[in-house]
């Protein structure tokens, strides 16, 4: 099954609902986040496999595709080429989640250089692209942006340089945006996981040749409630930063 076409709000959307487009929602945090918020909203889901965002497009009341490699922000690229189908048709977003995002581990001796050009591009400057392109849309709404960063944003670690410097570069993002949207009514969160049961919580112990323990790690669920925690704040509230950890988190083992 295709996603539903991009060219008609009305076809995608008959009932006007408050829009929730979210990148990285075919699995995760990003499709826990768009199921959660399926029973109100209509989703713009966000992938890179066709598939994929089918397949959850097809088991949501109100949804539909947003197909991109994140990794091709070149302009006339995949990433352009998308925003341009979606932005034609979206004159409200009430919220915006980035949850896609790319984990390249290694030292800085070691990685090679592509990695870092990855991370920041999709981690990123992909972050930026789909926030500017969709601005006036969440303007018209006083609309919110969430981002989903990660502990690595607040603190780095040994042989995750790449992916740690993206983090914090995404924060810094995060910031300026919320002071220079603050004036037109959008607001910005920065959501930071630690450690999440996810796909990519098992590549990264798989790299560092652990053993999976999924109970030392947060539920996703409990990243979607502190998403809710910025989601449904009223108008007069900016929930500017979230932290959540592991009940048994301690500061070096994040």
């Amino acid at each position: 099954m295709s996603p539903a076409p991009l060219s008609d709000a009305r076809a995608t959307n008959p009932d006007r609902r408050p829009v929730a487009v979210v990148t990285g929602g075919t699995r995760g945090i990003g499709l826990a986040i768009a199921r959660d918020l399926a029973p109100t909203h209509h989703l713009v889901i966000g992938g890179r496999s066709a598939d994929s965002v089918a397949h959850v497009v097809a088991s949501l009341p109100s949804a539909e595709g947003f197909i991109a490699d994140l990794a091709d922000c070149s302009p006339g690229g995949s990433l352009a080429t998308a925003l341009d189908s979606i932005v034609r048709h979206l004159p409200r977003v009430e919220v915006l989640v980035h949850s896609a995002g790319v984990l390249r581990n290694g030292t800085v001796a070691d990685s090679p250089v592509q990695d870092w050009a990855d991370s920041m591009t999709v981690n990123v400057v992909a972050v930026a692209a789909v926030t500017q392109a969709l601005l006036p849309a969440l303007r018209t709404a006083h609309g919110l942006v969430v981002t989903i960063n990660s502990g690595s944003g607040l603190t780095a670690t040994p042989a995750s340089g790449a992916y740690c410097a993206s983090k914090f570069a995404l924060r810094a993002f995060s910031d300026s945006l919320r002071q220079e949207e603050r004036e037109h009514g959008v607001r910005v969160t920065s959501l930071h996981p630690g450690r999440v049961d996810t796909d990519m919580q098992h590549e990264l112990v798989e790299f560092e040749g652990a053993e999976y323990d999924a109970d030392s790690y947060l539920d996703v669920d409990s990243v979607v409630r502190a998403a809710r925690l910025a989601i449904d704040a009223g108008p007069d509230a900016s929930v500017d930063m979230v932290s959540v950890r592991p009940r048994g988190w301690r500061p070096s083992a994040d």
